[in-house]
């Protein structure tokens, strides 16, 4: 019993660093961004109301649509858009055209995150800085090149991992919320009255007196609620009693504390809505502050690098994207990884940000296309979950998501008029990406096809070989190939070149499926070909770590003794040529060209033993 308690406490305080230290560094400029867009009369009546619903959205998106309802969509324990994407889409499976808008519409959102993963570390980490502006103002130089080293720092340490550090997320983020409700509470006991804006008829009051001005701010309320798919995306790492525990014991308690707070400093300094949060600190506290902020955003820029890594992966093994480097930077936890290429791209798209924008408002203004259509997204996957997959009544189905995708609308529209004073960046990421991950998907379906017109049955064909068999050497041959059933152009340039065939040959498919697990008893899929050659097709799910070694570990039970040492791994490296009427426009037959000649990291990948790959290559036209 004392253990379960104990794994509950350190779980919630995980929660608290890793899913709320996004949403945690919110009010560093929500408040701000609200009264600084020039929209809303500085009256006490326009800050109660403010107030009202900025407390009413988080009750509604978090508390309720993600903490309550979206929660409890877990597929096999897992979270995040890809597994919602999966529960969709297999709630749907008999009806294809259905499926196939579903995956399209999801895997747009995933791309969205990307563009999200490039505004919230670029604004959190700059409004955080930005405190030293409130210090002094000579201060203000340095804001953008400081911006630039801590992120610098902060991507140059990926490579050695989270481990060591990751224990601190925590500790650190539990500092934070401490520090933001202690920054609220005087001005609170100063103001008392202030607590009336708890009451949703103000809310309801400002809305309907200012109907125009409450759908233009609505973008610059969503600030709040930034990190709140996180909740859902990192139910797999923590599970749902820590997450709900640690938002309604820590998180939300934290952050109300603080936006009341900053409400009772405006109703009795009207000029501290230049910057709030920070002028809600005494003036000893401003230096500290500014570095636990900066500590609690690079904290929550952490978070949100980490979900990239492991969102690629998973984007990858659904065939959505080439195989890319992937560097596990833990023996013990394999999901701790490192993409070099998306680190570094990131970064890139990052610093154009800041560069681009030069503030946390101008960057206020590029934050909330993507992520509330990602909102939006998810409330629709959601419906498709709970009407197909589990069966509820329709009435039920619509009520229970209807408010939320009315909500998810209101606020994405409201984003819309951002488009053009920044809304248009993390668009513009996150299209491109999905282009290019439709391309290769639609690429590698062509490519299969093509493979499969031209291909020779296997079995057929070590037939004939066997009836005058090449020099047989020692060792174990694994060649890889697309098709199972079909011979690997690895296999034809072995015996054309090398005139040999291995003692034992395995011929290897990898699938991966819309599930996120897949155990080692259903890992593999074995048929005999007689004389020592084997047709394998090995099986993982989008959450699982490819190693195609140690799963091959298994054929040893089944007449088939691998040696690491004498085994010998062969990969087509096939040179695609794109062709007019392939299916696809041609510059997309292009692209797919160039993604394919650019794709690396099979072996990476798959963790094959980089010195024994031996790549083969043909060309094939598509």
């Amino acid at each position: 019993m004392q253990s379960s308690k104990s794994s509950l406490a350190a779980l919630t305080l995980g929660a608290i660093g890793v899913v709320y230290g996004d949403i945690g560094t919110s009010v560093l400029y929500a408040v701000k961004e609200v009264f600084g867009s020039g929209h809303v009369p500085f009256t006490p009546g326009n800050v109660y109301g403010v107030l009202s619903i900025l407390f009413w959205t988080l009750t509604v998106i978090v508390s309720l649509k993600y903490v309550v309802l979206v929660l409890r969509a877990d597929n096999k324990g897992e979270g995040g858009l890809i597994a919602m994407l999966a529960l969709a889409s297999q709630a749907v499976k008999d009806k294809p055209r259905l499926r196939s808008v579903l995956l399209a519409v999801g895997i747009f959102g995933t791309c969205l995150f990307y563009g999200d993963g490039v505004i919230t570390p670029a604004i959190s980490v700059l409004s955080a800085v930005e405190g030293l502006e409130v210090v002094s103002p000579h201060f203000r130089r340095a804001v953008i090149p400081l911006t630039l080293v801590v992120l610098f720092c902060l991507f140059a340490v990926q490579k050695r991992g989270t481990a060591g550090i990751g224990r601190y997320f925590g500790p650190v983020t539990l500092v934070w919320f401490a520090s933001i409700a202690a920054l609220g509470v005087p001005h609170i006991v100063g103001h008392p009255e202030i607590l009336g804006a708890l009451s949703p008829h103000h809310a309801v009051g400002f809305i309907l007196a200012n109907p125009g001005t409450s759908f233009i701010i609505l973008g610059a309320v969503v600030l709040c609620v930034t990190g709140a798919e996180a909740l859902y995306a990192d139910l797999g790492h923590f599970g749902k009693k820590p997450i709900r525990l640690a938002w309604f014991s820590v998180a939300m308690p934290a952050l109300t504390l603080n936006y009341f707070g900053q409400g009772a400093l405006l109703l009795a300094e009207p000029e501290a809505v230049k910057n709030p949060f920070f002028m809600m600190a005494p003036d000893w506290a401003l230096i500290p502050l500014v570095v636990l902020a900066t500590m609690a955003t690079v904290i929550a820029s952490q978070a949100l690098i980490t979900g990239a890594f492991s969102v690629t992966k998973q984007v990858i093994q659904l065939g959505y994207l080439p195989r890319l480097n992937i560097q596990h930077t833990s023996v013990r936890d394999t999901g701790q990884i490192y993409m070099p290429f998306v680190n570094w791209g990131l970064f890139v798209a990052i610093v154009l940000a800041v560069v681009m924008f030069r503030s946390s408002s101008n960057l206020a203004a590029a934050y909330g296309i993507a992520v509330t259509l990602d909102m939006l997204i998810t409330t629709v996957l959601t419906f498709f979950v709970i009407r197909y997959g589990w069966r509820y009544p329709l009435a039920l189905c619509i009520a229970a998501t209807g408010f939320f995708f009315l909500v998810d609308l209101a606020f994405f529209t409201s984003n819309l008029l951002k488009l053009f004073e920044g809304g248009w960046f993390p668009l513009m990421i996150g299209t491109t990406l999905f282009v290019l991950m439709m391309t290769w998907k639609r690429g590698r379906e062509l490519l299969n096809d093509k493979l499969r017109e031209d291909s020779i049955d296997l079995r057929d064909f070590l037939t004939a070989v066997f009836l005058s068999p090449p020099t047989r050497v020692d060792g174990t041959a694994v060649f890889l190939t697309a098709e199972p059933g079909a011979v690997p152009n690895a296999l034809l340039h072995n015996l054309k070149h090398n005139k040999v065939l291995h003692q034992q040959n395995l011929f290897v498919t990898v699938r991966s499926h819309e599930t996120p697990w897949i155990g080692m008893e259903k890992r593999l899929q074995v048929e005999p070909l007689g004389s020592d050659c084997w047709q394998v097709v090995v099986h993982y799910g989008f959450k699982n770590d490819p190693d195609l070694p140690r799963a091959l570990e298994a054929m040893r039970g089944r007449g088939c003794e691998l040696d690491g040492m004498t085994t010998s791994y062969f990969l087509s490296r096939d040179v695609v040529i794109p062709t007019i009427g392939s299916g696809m426009a041609p510059w997309r037959e292009k692209l797919f060209a160039q993604m394919h000649h650019n794709a690396s990291g099979a072996a990476s990948f798959l963790n094959l033993p980089s010195n024994a790959v031996v790549e083969l290559g043909s060309k094939i036209e598509i």
